[in-house]
């Protein structure tokens, strides 16, 4: 089990201002001491990987969790840049998104997606999604080191 005095690093990729909040609230209610950083758009996201401009000092996240729909990179564009650094791949991406095409599912996992999971519609699903993400990824998984 995860010790309270260590923070989990996760890095949200989502550019509904809505289901940001959501996401907040639900990680916000978790058991598990977590940092939730939130990046509205795929550039932004390489840019806080890699360290970039304002995201010089941010920690290495132990996972991150990403929509498809994104603008000015696409969530699988992200997806595929990730998991081609050796640097970033061992990062556990899971695609979190309102998408439930076949295509979107076989792309996320060809580039190797850890998990594609269709956001719930319902407030009190979403916070159960939440819950056995960071009960599996937090509590079950041995993650790489940062």
């Amino acid at each position: 089990m995860q010790h309270e005095e260590k923070s989990v690093e996760i890095l949200l990729v989502e550019d509904n201002p809505a289901d940001v909040h959501l996401l907040q609230e639900a990680f916000q209610e978790s058991r598990i001491a977590n940092h939730l950083s939130v990046v509205k758009d795929g550039e932004l996201a390489m840019d806080f990987l890699y360290h970039r401009g304002e995201y010089a000092a941010v920690p290495r996240p132990d996972l991150v969790l990403l929509d498809i729909g994104l603008p000015k990179k696409s969530g699988l564009e992200v997806l595929a840049e990730i998991k081609d650094d050796p640097g970033l791949r061992r990062i556990p991406v899971i695609m979190l998104t309102t998408s439930k095409a076949e295509a979107d599912i076989l792309m996320s996992y060809d580039l190797h997606a850890n998990s594609f999971i269709t956001k719930p519609v319902h407030l009190h699903e979403l916070f159960e999604v939440v819950r056995q993400i960071e009960e599996f990824w937090f509590e079950i998984v041995k993650l790489p080191p940062r």
